[in-house]
């Protein structure tokens, strides 16, 4: 679910990575909580997506999810040329949040609506979602919240 690429951007961005095993989530956001970009990416790919993503955007942080082998994609993210700064942030619960906010997002027509949210399945992987739940906590830890 990527975003159309937006004009050039004056101020540095955020990247949120939700790391997993198999696949990861990725999202961009600026420091005025604009969503830049947002995709699920497979595991394998998640690396050549970072480094083209840099190409794209002035991405300053990568802000990564401090649970699922975060460790081991630290220390790879680290190994990129002129890695930015990769900062951990708790993801607990944020899953369940991710859930929430992508009926925000993406709310059910027609029928559906009718349909209780806890009944309700998601049709598509939520890392991306998770993604950016990691950026705003991350900018709300900045802030103090």
């Amino acid at each position: 679910m990527s975003q159309p690429t937006p004009p050039p951007l004056s101020q540095p961005v955020i990247l949120g990575f939700d790391p997993g095993r198999q696949k990861c989530g990725l999202a961009i956001m600026g420091l005025d909580r604009v969503l830049c970009y947002q995709q699920v990416v497979a595991a394998a790919a998640v690396i050549d997506e970072i480094t083209s993503l840099r190409q794209r955007f002035p991405i300053s942080t990568i802000v990564l999810g401090d649970q699922t082998a975060s460790q081991g994609w630290k220390d790879t993210l680290s190994m990129m040329p002129d890695p930015p700064r990769i900062m951990l942030v708790d993801e607990r619960y944020s899953t369940l949040e991710a859930r929430d906010r992508y009926w925000q997002m993406y709310p059910p027509s027609g029928l559906a609506s009718l349909v209780p949210q806890s009944l309700r399945t998601i049709p598509r992987p939520i890392d991306d979602i998770v993604a950016i739940l990691l950026i705003e906590r991350y900018l709300n830890r900045l802030k103090g919240e």
